[in-house]
């Protein structure tokens, strides 16, 4: 097995037994076990569970700002952005139960408050697609001058809860309620 197909099995092992039992649910004998892996191999890739966790939503978030730069244009409309990025993050999200989970309990913990805070709060003008589009959208004075808190959470927010309401099953979205959806979280912060 090669080197990044292992550390790959020791990530996949460690985002299951967390989003089942929690980060203090999984220690590291239990992410080896599970990768059928000796626990001093975990410590080749990873200098302690904290890396682990933090390496592992940083993964994960790589991978879903790729997934929104396919096919976004950030010379177009602030509505056709927005509608890009909700549909996009939604649609990740339900065909990715876990990886919502995980990006979930990373947030709400401590690990992900400084990550949140930094995304949210950064310097104005980073390369965040959602931030500029809200910077753009405020300065053009198509979207609410809000704080950015309060933007993310009116668009972005609603469709994480509308997502974590389609893995739980309180929900059937199908293409055109997740199109409803995005509309919805727009008018909210639409001027």
């Amino acid at each position: 097995m090669s080197i990044s197909d292992k550390r790959e099995v020791i990530v996949r092992a460690a985002l299951k037994l967390i989003v089942e039992n929690g980060f203090h649910g999984a220690p590291m004998s239990m992410i080896a076990q599970r990768a059928n892996v000796g626990t001093g191999t975990i410590y080749r890739y990873f200098d302690n569970k904290d890396v682990l966790i933090t390496d592992l939503y940083k993964d994960m978030e790589e991978k879903i700002y790729l997934t929104l730069l396919e096919g976004y244009d950030p010379e177009r409309l602030i509505w056709e952005r927005f509608s890009h990025i909700g549909t996009v993050l939604l649609r990740f999200f339900i065909d990715n139960p876990i990886n919502f989970r995980y990006i979930e309990q990373f947030y709400n913990s401590p690990y992900g408050v400084a990550i949140r805070r930094e995304h949210i709060m950064g310097k104005k003008g980073e390369h965040k697609i959602d931030r500029m589009l809200f910077e753009d959208g405020v300065s053009q004075q198509v979207i609410k001058d809000l704080p950015l808190t309060i933007l993310f959470n009116l668009g972005f927010g609603s469709i994480l809860a509308v997502a974590r309401d389609h893995i739980l099953g309180f929900i059937t979205l199908d293409d055109a309620l997740v199109t409803r959806a995005v509309e919805a979280c727009w008018d909210a912060i639409k001027r």
